[in-house]
């Protein structure tokens, strides 16, 4: 911005880019967000296979009293995530054991806790919405999970 303007060419220079701004056509827009989308692209993506929820739902008609703890695993070709949900926090292992980085995502940011040399994490408090995991190991291992809520 040039010294000699005067508020007027300021405000006329700011409405032009608040224009172009607007001009910028929608498609453009999705485009970027779709490609932001994709930066973890290297991350082996690990499933859900086991939450004992579903357990109790089907031991329901046989036991008269649930199981109070929850357990969930996650697999990938190279590692799984067991994970057993305590009363204020996420207790966890990465099979086969070793050290590394987890992380949690969630809508308010990433945090990480460290992974010991046998696997184990611990993750406090437990997200209170939407969350997934991304395990960065010292062996080069990089793996996300999907979205899960519990």
């Amino acid at each position: 911005m040039p010294d000699s303007w005067d508020d007027e060419e300021l405000l006329a220079a700011l409405g032009e880019a608040m224009r172009a701004w607007q001009a910028v056509p929608e498609w453009f827009v999705e485009t970027g967000k779709n490609a932001y989308a994709w930066h973890d692209i290297d991350a082996e993506m690990a499933q859900l296979t086991y939450d004992s929820l579903d357990d109790r739902e089907r031991l329901a008609v046989v036991r008269s009293e649930a199981a109070s703890i929850r357990a969930l695993a996650f697999t990938s070709a190279r590692l799984s995530i067991e994970l057993e949900v305590a009363k204020n926090s996420l207790l966890g292992q990465i099979i086969p054991p070793q050290a590394g980085m987890l992380e949690v995502h969630t809508g308010a940011g990433v945090t990480s806790s460290p992974a010991d040399e046998v696997g184990c994490f611990v993750v406090e408090p437990i997200p209170n919405g939407p969350f997934r995991l991304r395990c960065r190991m010292n062996d080069g291992a990089d793996v996300l999970t999907g979205w899960i809520t519990l």
